[in-house]
């Protein structure tokens, strides 16, 4: 009963070896070479809108650290949306004015 017990424990052994031996070896990447842009609420609860806004060396840090937190190497543009870049931008003729929703920040990474 033992020598089974041990022949069973040892084919075990034997079969995770070679199925560790059988996993890909490819190598990952965490983000493309491209660019991206990212839009984000200037009401994001962290208050890093007054220095993306204004384009300050706070600014600059806060973005690169954004872009290296999504796998970027650093941030190649940073600042308030225009109008263009987010949903909803058309103007329409409205009966009552809305209360202006508050304009997004973005970043764009890249490297």
């Amino acid at each position: 009963m033992r020598r089974a017990v041990a022949l069973i424990g040892l084919f075990g052994i034997v079969g995770a070896g070679l199925s560790l031996s059988v996993l890909p070896t490819t190598k990952t990447e965490a983000a493309p070479n491209g660019q991206r842009t990212f839009l984000i609420p200037a009401s994001d609860g962290y208050g890093v809108a007054d220095c993306i806004s204004s384009k300050s060396e706070c600014g600059k840090i806060v973005a690169d650290a954004w872009c290296e937190a999504q796998g970027y190497a650093r941030a190649n543009s940073f600042g308030l949306a225009s109008r263009e870049d987010f949903t909803g931008s058309l103007s329409k003729a409205r009966t009552a004015p809305a209360a202006a929703p508050e304009q997004p920040l973005v970043i764009t990474c890249g490297g």
